[in-house]
């Protein structure tokens, strides 16, 4: 049985033990969210969270395809591919592997990482549901659970710095 909370920016969140599920409304068409989501992490993705950090990061980026690579690039170019795409779909759907383990070392085999999906449901012209579901930390091994736990609170704060990148004007 999963646990629902929601906080004081409007994201919810529903944990299974392998498992989380996270909403937000935005005030803005679909494409345009998916734009921002996919095409502008660097203005929203937590600098902390990555490889470089916060002072050596140069770009986050998803390539614009199915089997396309989600990559961070750091100081001097040096590049990390830390997800494929598994689903591209613009405006509505986006599914990748998170091939990031919970000792923050990169998982190369697809079959050992979890997975997201993320899906913008278009309420009325102007506002989208944003529906993330990371899936699967499971295939994490024994750290699956602190790992999903540790992601619970790490996509509250991705999904509130989305959410300011995407209602500015």
């Amino acid at each position: 049985m999963g646990q629902e909370t929601a906080g004081p920016t409007g994201i919810r969140q529903h944990v299974e033990r392998y498992s989380l599920r996270s909403s937000l409304l935005v005030p803005t068409p679909a494409e345009r969210a998916f734009a921002v989501f996919t095409g502008s992490l660097t203005d929203w993705w937590v600098p902390e969270y990555t490889w470089s950090g916060p002072r050596a990061l140069a770009e986050l980026g998803i390539e614009p395809r199915t089997d396309g690579m989600l990559y961070e690039i750091g100081p001097y170019g040096f590049r990390i591919d830390w997800g494929r795409v598994l689903t591209w779909e613009p405006p509505r759907h986006l599914t990748f592997v998170w091939q990031i383990g919970p000792d923050r070392v990169p998982v190369p085999d697809p079959a050992r990482a979890s997975e997201v999906e993320v899906s913008f449901v278009p309420e009325g012209t102007d506002q989208t549901r944003v529906e993330v579901e990371h899936r699967h930390f499971d295939r994490h091994g024994a750290a699956a659970e602190g790992y999903r736990h540790a992601l619970t609170a790490g996509w509250h704060e991705l999904l509130s710095r989305y959410l300011t990148t995407v209602t500015r004007p």
